[in-house]
């Protein structure tokens, strides 16, 4: 269902059947894209007796905002706390679970590195800790961003790394909410965040369960393993070494559920 916005932003909440949820799981989507393609992560959990949130970035989906927009460097950020505080506002159980993907994942792994609002665990799916740029594009990011940090670009996302589900790409492709354009800042965001959350990761405080995939073609895979390599024993890590970025999208999504809810399961005893 629908639900009011929050400092303008689109939400939504699938509420869990059973009266007494198991917690309550919230989704940070990734890059031009929008909550409304999680539908089959929520039908999952609440099913398993979750209640899921999810929202819409600034700038995408049906949030307002020119598309791929972030206003100033801790944007998302602020927003995300927000968005928290509804959650808290709005959930039946005590326990939080966030769910970040992508360049969410980053915003979301970049939110409890910094402690800016508690949670009882993060998800982390194929985050954005390292997003892939190429010297040229490093040295052009760097040229631009002191002064033309709102400029829009294209965001040259590969669809073809997407999944290797062609009806989950044709989806993507057709998707009126999708869009592909990025702002420098928010590059400049990715690209700064990833390697000061990476610096926290041996002091990590939130139980974690990260998951990437080792054929990514759309972030480097290599961000989550050196946060793997340097997490402590709050963080638990596994590389779907076949799998595409969209690891809840790929034809065998079912390993990644089962991780996912062992985990869960595992988290509440």
């Amino acid at each position: 269902m629908n639900h009011p916005a929050v400092n303008d932003l689109y939400t939504r909440v699938w509420r869990t059947p059973s009266p007494a949820p198991q917690g309550s799981l919230l989704i940070v989507h990734g890059l031009g894209e929008h909550c409304g393609r999680y539908e089959h992560v929520a039908a999952h959990y609440t099913a398993l007796g979750y209640d899921v949130f999810g929202f819409d970035h600034f700038g995408h989906g049906q949030s307002p905002g020119a598309r791929g927009a972030m206003l100033h460097e801790l944007h998302y950020l602020e927003n995300l706390g927000l968005i928290v505080d509804w959650v808290r506002s709005e959930q039946r159980s005590a326990r939080l679970i966030m769910l970040g993907h992508s360049m969410g994942g980053a915003v979301a792994a970049r939110f409890v590195s910094v402690s800016m609002r508690p949670l009882e665990g993060l998800i982390l799916s194929s985050p954005a800790l390292d997003p892939g740029l190429n010297p040229m594009q490093r040295v052009l990011l760097a040229f631009l961003a002191p002064w033309a940090g709102g400029l829009r670009i294209p965001n040259g996302l590969k669809l073809e790394g997407v999944s290797h589900d062609p009806a989950v790409i044709k989806a993507y492709e057709t998707d009126p909410l999708v869009h592909d354009k990025v702002a420098v800042r928010l590059v400049e965001f990715m690209v700064r965040h990833g390697p000061q959350t990476l610096a926290k990761a041996g002091q990590w405080a939130v139980p974690t369960l990260l998951l990437y995939a080792g054929a990514d073609m759309l972030v480097s895979p290599a961000g989550s393993r050196a946060f793997a390599q340097a997490a402590n024993d709050k963080v638990q890590a596994h590389c779907f070494e076949a799998m595409y970025h969209e690891i809840l999208n790929e034809p065998d999504k079912a390993q990644v559920f089962e991780r996912m809810d062992s985990w869960l399961r595992a988290a509440t005893v």
